[in-house]
């Protein structure tokens, strides 16, 4: 699987390729001893070896397995560098390992390439091992490895090339919603939704197999089923609203967020104020400073504890709030470019001044901003 996060995962870094770095999670090492402690049984059952050295083969296969799962990941990462999209790190973790980019694919091309790439790689793995398999000799513990790297490597580069997020199939899918309608959120809502159909099928699928073949479910297989299931739910949840903020985001402006203000001085009275902002059509009365900068605005509860009878001695700084030096932006800024500019600023402070060729035109509250997310 392969995802946009900006933020390096916690873990022992083993390495760097395509200038990013290999991380093993912590949670690998309870993969490890988990999957070991499954597959040895059938290791056993295959080679018949002694019940130890069975856990010793069996923990093998898993190292080689999540080496299958390391390459993936690396062709993910190798194809998008080509293209010019950096990958951030590569993850190994409890339910295999995903590769982190800094940012978003720039084409429907790009992010169907980046996805699709990875399956291949296993699939490849999957006929290098099975090519070894035969020429192995059989019954041995070499061929028991080589037979088992062919299908794991199968099976993981079929089941991710499944058409639902957060599956490589998934990213494909939303690509190409992305090439034929011009909304990359659209196509990663559709795939989304195919995503919590796959997420519920994996589960009915291990319930329902053996039910029609008239056994019982494997408790185990039950269990690793539920909760592959519940990561593919999450995964596909998680596209979901992420397309959906990724719109609000797009459609970001000081216009849709921002409170059309008017500007008076410092030494301006209330009554003054009013006026200017009844004139102009607004609500908000920002003070500005004799430098031109906003340095305050009139806070509307205060001003509205003044009687009319004496607005015309209260001054302006005597119902305003201050606005932090830096709590600033350009109000031409759009979408991303306006969201960080407004994470920047409203550290300063929670109301921002929107400027526009050296004037204040809005003011930019951060509850608005978060309810335009939201909504």
């Amino acid at each position: 699987m392969s995802t946009p996060r900006p933020a390096r995962p916690s873990g022992w870094v083993l390495g760097h390729v395509a200038g990013a770095p290999v991380v093993l999670a912590p949670s690998w090492l309870v993969a490890v001893v988990v999957l070991t402690a499954v597959f040895a049984p059938t290791v056993q059952r295959f080679t018949g070896l002694e019940r130890g050295l069975t856990y010793v083969v069996a923990a093998v296969f898993v190292v080689l397995l999540f080496g299958s799962v390391l390459v993936h990941e690396l062709a993910h990462g190798l194809v998008a560098r080509a293209r010019g999209q950096q990958p951030h790190a590569f993850v190994l973790t409890l339910m295999g390992g995903h590769t982190t980019f800094g940012g978003a694919a720039p084409t429907p091309a790009t992010a169907a390439l980046v996805a699709a790439v990875g399956p291949a790689a296993n699939l490849v793995l999957a006929g290098g091992f099975l090519v070894a398999w035969l020429v192995a000799a059989d019954g041995t513990v070499l061929a028991a490895l080589l037979w088992a790297g062919a299908v794991a490597n199968g099976f993981v580069g079929a089941f991710n090339l499944v058409p639902g997020l957060p599956l490589d199939g998934g990213r494909v899918l939303e690509a190409a919603v992305w090439a034929v309608t011009g909304d990359r959120h659209r196509g990663a809502v559709a795939a989304g939704w195919v995503g919590r159909a796959v997420a519920v099928g994996v589960l009915v699928v291990a319930l329902a197999v053996p039910l029609l073949e008239g056994s019982r479910p494997s408790l185990v297989t039950v269990a690793w089923s539920a909760l592959l299931g519940a990561v593919l739910w999450s995964g596909a949840s998680a596209a979901v609203r992420g397309a959906r903020t990724g719109r609000a985001v797009d459609a970001l402006s000081v216009r849709a967020v921002g409170r059309p203000a008017v500007t008076v001085g410092a030494r301006a009275s209330l009554a003054q104020a009013r006026a200017a902002a009844h004139a102009a059509g607004v609500e908000e009365v920002v003070v500005v400073a004799p430098d031109g900068r906003a340095a305050a605005y009139v806070d509307p509860d205060a001003a509205a504890r003044v009687p009319d009878a004496l607005a015309d001695a209260t001054t302006v700084g005597a119902v305003s709030s201050p606005i932090a030096v830096g709590a600033e932006v350009d109000g031409t800024l759009t979408g991303e470019a306006l969201l960080a500019a407004l994470s920047t600023a409203t550290a300063h402070g929670p109301v921002v001044a929107a400027v526009v060729e050296g004037r204040v035109v809005a003011l930019v509250r951060t509850a608005d901003v978060l309810a335009a997310l939201r909504g």
